[in-house]
């Protein structure tokens, strides 16, 4: 079975949000047309604590996208996004809600990120997606959402990890950084993903 994981469309990460990927609004339309084309549509969430130690806020004298080491990880220190329970953690409205089966949420460990929908940062806990997904008799993967060159790309390396086959729909994700982006499609492609175009793979 083929499933689409919707990576982050929330609200935070559209224009106007705290940590807005930019025209990251402009998938919205597709990732909707996509939908009914998978048998299981499966969604995720960043759900920080207050205070969480990815936010800039939680290091006095930090500035925001420094880089610092965070229990012997990398950590970018972001503006504080998608806190439990706020606005800018809702799914975007413009999103249709009614083939998701299921969401999972993420970050909701003070101490360690998690850009991935299956692990944290430093795969010390998993979400349960993977297991969900075999449960389902998923065997592909197909990835959606925000931002390209973190959340989605760590979700479809994990994926392939997992032993999934993983497509990133390229026209149906946007990047913080067209840099960051180019390197992680070099990587997914030497893992064995595949990028493509939702155009080149269904009629939409």
């Amino acid at each position: 079975m083929k499933a689409l994981l919707l990576i982050d469309i929330q609200n935070d990460f559209l224009p106007g949000g705290r940590l807005a990927v930019p025209d990251g609004d402009a998938i919205i339309p597709l990732v909707n047309d996509l939908q009914p084309r998978f048998e299981l549509v499966v969604a995720t969430q960043d759900w920080h604590p207050a205070g969480h130690q990815s936010f800039a806020s939680s290091h006095a004298g930090r500035q925001q996208f420094e880089e610092i080491d965070l229990h012997d990880l990398p950590q970018v220190l972001w503006p504080d996004h998608c806190t439990q329970a706020s606005a800018g953690a809702d799914l975007a409205p413009a999103l249709r809600p009614e083939r998701i089966e299921a969401i999972f949420r993420k970050g909701t460990s003070v101490e360690i990120d998690s850009y991935s929908a299956f692990f944290d940062n430093g795969h010390r806990k998993s979400t349960g997606l993977a297991d969900y997904l075999r449960g389902r008799g998923v065997t592909e993967v197909y990835l959606a959402g925000l931002a390209a060159d973190y959340c989605v790309y760590f979700s479809a390396k994990d994926a392939l990890a997992e032993g999934f086959a993983a497509t990133v729909l390229t026209d149906a994700t946007r990047a913080i950084s067209a840099e960051g982006w180019a390197r992680a499609q070099d990587d997914l492609r030497q893992l064995g993903g595949r990028l493509r175009a939702s155009t080149e793979l269904f009629a939409v």
